[in-house]
């Protein structure tokens, strides 16, 4: 199933590619930073039934030329993925021409351990293909605690608390980011909702969640404000549509068209919360649609 945190630990990137340079200098590897940036498609699917989706995939064009960045939240080991991101960076490098870079988040040590290493495809006698994906983990992105580091790049922050959520340092890296956000003019209200929202998605279900809540709550009152508690409800229905549309997805269960506007279209978070609920076992649409009655009456004419 699809995680609000998985989600946040890519969508990071999309609201500011330039965190990609930024980040992985912690790595050792110096990539300049953009002077533009483009979305694109993340649907890697060439036949059906397979249908294959990279995260986020970005085209980084730099003084030093242009790159794919295809961005992998990965939450613990699997022992297909790589063969799958070597078929994502294969496909994006055949679609567009564009050298790809493969960047693989992960919040767990030792997930990211186990993605950090290179994997040789081919016979003993000779290597075909080699995958090296680049790795951010808890390790590999410093604890930001100071206020004024926080400030400086607000992304970074984020991401750092996402990383560290579990480790002891995150109430010092969540106080630091609420003075940080703090900080910010009424003008950015719309950004400091975005990285509201993407902290909390990137915290879980852990302790830190917690006092993010808490300090939503009493420290940041000022963006409590009508206007955004408007952004934020937006912001959390179209996390929440796209997890859904995700998890049908993933489930096989055929999305029309008309569904897919109903399930984009929709901007009440609970309702689009219920209905994901239900799409974890629903086999059609109009399961997940369904009121609470008429879903009990083809409970009973399925038995």
């Amino acid at each position: 199933m699809v995680s609000s945190s998985h989600e946040a630990l890519h969508r990071i990137f999309q609201q500011d590619p330039g965190l990609f340079a930024r980040a992985t200098r912690h790595l050792g590897v110096a990539f300049p930073p953009p002077v533009s940036t483009a979305e694109l498609s993340t649907d890697l699917t060439e036949t059906q039934p397979l249908e294959r989706r990279v995260d986020t995939l970005l085209q980084m064009d730099t003084e030093d030329g242009s790159f794919l960045l295809a961005v992998e939240s990965q939450g613990r080991p699997a022992a297909d993925k790589p063969a799958s991101w070597a078929y994502y960076l294969s496909y994006v490098y055949a679609k567009y021409r564009i050298p790809p870079v493969l960047l693989v988040v992960c919040a767990d040590r030792g997930t990211a351990e186990w993605a950090a290493r290179q994997v040789d495809i081919g016979p003993r006698q000779w290597c075909s293909l080699s995958l090296r994906p680049l790795v951010l983990g808890p390790d590999d992105v410093p604890v930001i605690d100071s206020p004024d580091e926080a400030a400086r790049d607000i992304p970074l922050t984020v991401l750092s608390a996402a990383l560290h959520r579990r480790d002891p340092g995150a109430d010092a890296i969540l106080n630091a980011l609420a003075k940080a956000l703090k900080g910010l003019s009424a003008d950015d209200e719309n950004t400091a909702t975005t990285f509201i929202e993407l902290t909390e998605q990137g915290l879980g279900t852990t302790q830190a969640a917690e006092l993010w809540r808490h300090l939503m709550a009493v420290d940041l009152s000022f963006f409590q404000s009508q206007t955004a508690q408007q952004l934020r409800a937006e912001g959390r229905a179209e996390s929440r549509a796209k997890d859904l549309l995700l998890l049908l997805g993933h489930r096989g269960v055929e999305v029309s068209e008309e569904d897919r506007e109903r399930i984009v279209g929709c901007g009440d978070p609970d309702v689009l919360g219920l209905w994901f609920r239900k799409a974890l076992t629903a086999t059609s649409t109009a399961e997940v649609f369904a009121s609470e009655g008429e879903a009990g009456a083809d409970a009973g004419r399925r038995s």
